[in-house]
């Protein structure tokens, strides 16, 4: 591993940034590079393809679930002023959060996606201050998934229960919390969570495929989700450059480029370390979880990062504390993780000499033989039901969402084929493979991974 010390060649970069968005049908991109402590801008394509607006790098694209690390950063600063403890209680906090089995959820547990609640609940509680208030009420409606701290499962309710845990202590609404807190002291001037705070900006549309499987098309909807999902990823909108500037505490020991203190050093540490390895390492390519942080292994080399995904954009962020080094990635439609893999593979090399492993997911050429008897049942979580039968020797998945929608889409019909002894590789009606991971607990019951999301097997099926 290596730092840096030649000048960032702007002009490669850029050709190899234009090339690879073309190839893989991105309309616009916007990248950002941390090294040697100064932050290199690029910018490719159009923001819209339908206006023709082109993409700088003073535009803003929507980062999704990135915003996650933001929410935890504001959480980290309540533990370090005192207001909070990391195994502090949810109803220590929340008494009126009332679903049945959360009394023993901690703040650490939400962090690092380990409490139990399940992975998506989206409800329009209104645009009005109280919207996360009143998403805590409509929680009451669900379960636990899991006992807290038995399993591991992506959970953007998680991150909503803290962003109105940060309203509570902070007196204050997420949004006023998080600007007043987070990105004003940083500078964060190109980063807002609100649509009229966008309209004062250049701003991306995604793109989704047209039907065709070649072109996409502008989204018919800007953002769908309501702002009560702000915390865990509805609501923030940033430059790419502004995403390195908040990344920079996290690299600098808490302390803001001013020299002011915004996170202890301690607080830094706990985020960055792993502290709930998931089963599904193959979704995002990482081990697990820090409290925030998405924790990733390349080759023994450290990395921490996040991915986010809206309708037709997706954001990447990835940081290795050890060379200083940020990348970050804004895009708005076409084959976004194979432009990201290539490209972050590419300047990570070349920069710092960090290989970032192959991305690809695929079966091999001969599967292994495994025994797929334990994985045939019904798995359920919440607004989501999976039948995994066999047919043939292969086992067959169908995944059916029950959200509430009054048109929910229709099933899918996945074929599974083993990687290994627990990892499928799923093909659906996509180009890409999916990832699908079983994971049996030590008390034999067994749960099934998609998108890093667990559901718990309720039945058997008799064949």
């Amino acid at each position: 591993m290596k730092n840096s010390t030649e000048t960032f060649n702007l002009d490669h970069w850029q050709k190899r940034l234009d090339s690879l968005r073309t190839i893989y049908n991105v309309p616009g991109a916007s990248l950002a590079i941390l090294v040697n402590g100064e932050i290199h801008e690029l910018a490719s394509g159009l923001l819209h393809r339908g206006t023709g607006v082109e993409a700088t790098t003073d535009s803003l694209f929507q980062i999704g679930s990135i915003s996650k690390v933001f929410t935890a950063t504001l959480v980290m600063q309540l533990i370090d002023s005192g207001e909070l403890d990391l195994d502090e209680t949810v109803k220590d906090v929340l008494p009126e959060f009332a679903i049945p089995g959360t009394e023993a959820i901690t703040i650490r547990q939400l962090l690092s996606h380990a409490s139990g609640l399940t992975s998506d609940f989206t409800i329009d509680t209104g645009r009005g201050d109280d919207c996360l208030a009143r998403y805590i009420e409509a929680c009451k409606e669900l379960r636990l998934e899991s006992s807290p701290g038995t399993v591991v499962s992506y959970s953007s309710v998680g991150y909503n229960v803290l962003g109105r845990i940060i309203e509570v202590v902070t007196g204050q609404t997420w949004d006023d919390a998080l600007r007043d807190r987070l990105l004003v002291p940083l500078g964060l001037y190109s980063t807002v969570t609100l649509p009229e705070e966008v309209l004062k900006f250049r701003a991306a549309m995604g793109h989704l495929d047209s039907g065709d499987g070649k072109n996409v098309i502008p989204a018919p909807f800007w953002n769908l989700l309501p702002r009560s999902s702000g915390p865990s990823g509805g609501a923030l909108c940033a430059t790419a450059a502004d995403l390195i500037r908040f990344a920079q505490i996290h690299l600098n020991g808490g302390l803001a480029s001013d020299g002011s203190r915004v996170l202890t050093s301690k607080s830094v540490n706990d985020m960055q370390r792993l502290v709930a390895e998931t089963p599904d390492k193959w979704t995002s390519r990482n081990e697990g979880w820090g409290l925030g942080w998405m924790i990733y292994d390349w080759y023994d080399t450290h990395v921490i990062g996040h991915d986010g995904a809206t309708i037709g954009q997706n954001a990447y962020l990835r940081i290795i504390p050890g060379c200083e080094v940020v990348v970050s990635l804004m895009t708005n439609g076409g084959s976004t993780d194979l432009l990201q893999s290539i490209l972050f593979r590419e300047l990570f090399e070349e920069l710092v000499s960090v290989r970032m492993p192959n991305a690809v997911f695929e079966p091999a050429p001969n599967p292994p033989t495994v025994d797929i008897t334990p994985f045939v049942g019904v798995y359920k979580r919440q607004g989501l039901t999976l039948t995994v039968t066999e047919h043939n020797g292969t086992l067959q998945l169908l995944y059916e969402i029950s959200d509430g929608r009054q048109t929910p889409p229709p099933p899918m019909e996945i074929e599974l084929i083993p990687v290994s002894e627990t990892v499928f590789a799923g093909a659906g009606a996509g180009q890409e493979w999916i990832p699908v991971i079983f994971s049996t607990l030590t008390d034999g019951s067994v749960y099934c991974y998609i998108g890093m999301r667990a559901a718990q097997k309720i039945s058997h099926l008799e064949q």
